[in-house]
């Protein structure tokens, strides 16, 4: 990874802080929604549009800090990727997110309950056991990742705020799970027995479904946009500072040759 003058303290704490925020705009906006409607629509709705604005705004303020993953399955696709272009986090920065955003998930649902007057520490009763929902779980994180990581492929990452948040928000309507696309959300919102809550009987299939979506959308990342630059780049670079390679490729190039302009 880059050399990042943010501290990975700080950096795991924004993660933390920023996945607990995102999990009580979810569960509380929630809540809110049933107290307010008994019509379902109208309660994803709002359950939605809170989810969108709060997440476009949650990206914005700690996406400089820490990149704003909020996200296991985002984070080990980011290292995973990394391995191979040499640009994602480390092992150990990836060992640092994941426990902050788990941790964070679970404080938020709390945070929400007790916002509302709910038991604090209550587990959800709402069964999500069917291969259709696991299917949409799959569906959205694979999409979830190739939109997050095609804006960074594209040289379009400073629309994140607003296009993540949008496929979210789409997402939301077009997949059956309604598109919890994260593990660490999903962990969490199994701690509010509310509209947005999962049983945890139903959170291991949910996450196997997603850590199976990001790599599906690892793999539409390269069919769509191919390996990564650096990458592809790669094996010019080295033929560029071979002189061997460059004249095995070009015998009439001399063996001291300028180097390429960056």
């Amino acid at each position: 990874m880059s050399a990042d003058p943010v501290p990975l303290r700080r950096r795991a704490a924004a993660e933390a802080v920023g996945t607990a925020l995102l999990v009580a705009v979810v569960v509380g906006s929630g809540i809110q929604a049933t107290e307010l409607s008994k019509d379902v629509g109208i309660q994803l709705l709002a359950n939605c549009l809170a989810t969108v604005f709060g997440l476009g705004v949650l990206i914005a303020v700690f996406g400089p800090v820490s990149g704003a993953h909020f996200n296991p399955a985002v984070t080990l696709a980011a290292w995973l990727a990394g391995r191979r272009s040499g640009d994602g986090p480390s092992l150990r920065e990836a060992a640092a997110y994941l426990p902050a955003q788990i941790g964070g998930a679970i404080t938020g649902s709390l945070l929400a309950n007790a916002m509302f007057g709910r038991t604090v520490l209550a587990f959800s009763a709402h069964d999500r056991s069917a291969p259709h929902l696991w299917l949409g779980e799959l569906v959205a994180t694979a999409g979830l990742l190739l939109v997050a990581f095609g804006l960074n492929r594209a040289g379009r990452a400073n629309l994140a705020p607003a296009v993540v948040a949008a496929f979210i928000g789409a997402a939301y309507w077009f997949t059956s799970s309604t598109s919890f696309a994260n593990p660490a959300v999903t962990i969490g919102r199994a701690f509010t027995d509310s509209f947005a809550g999962i049983a945890p009987a139903s959170v291991p299939a949910f996450i196997a479904a997603q850590l199976l979506g990001a790599g599906a959308g690892l793999g539409l990342l390269t069919l769509v946009f191919g390996p990564s630059a650096r990458r592809a780049a790669e094996p010019s670079t080295r033929r560029a500072a071979d002189p061997s390679a460059r004249r095995a490729a070009d015998p009439s190039a001399p063996i001291a040759a300028a180097p390429a302009a960056r």
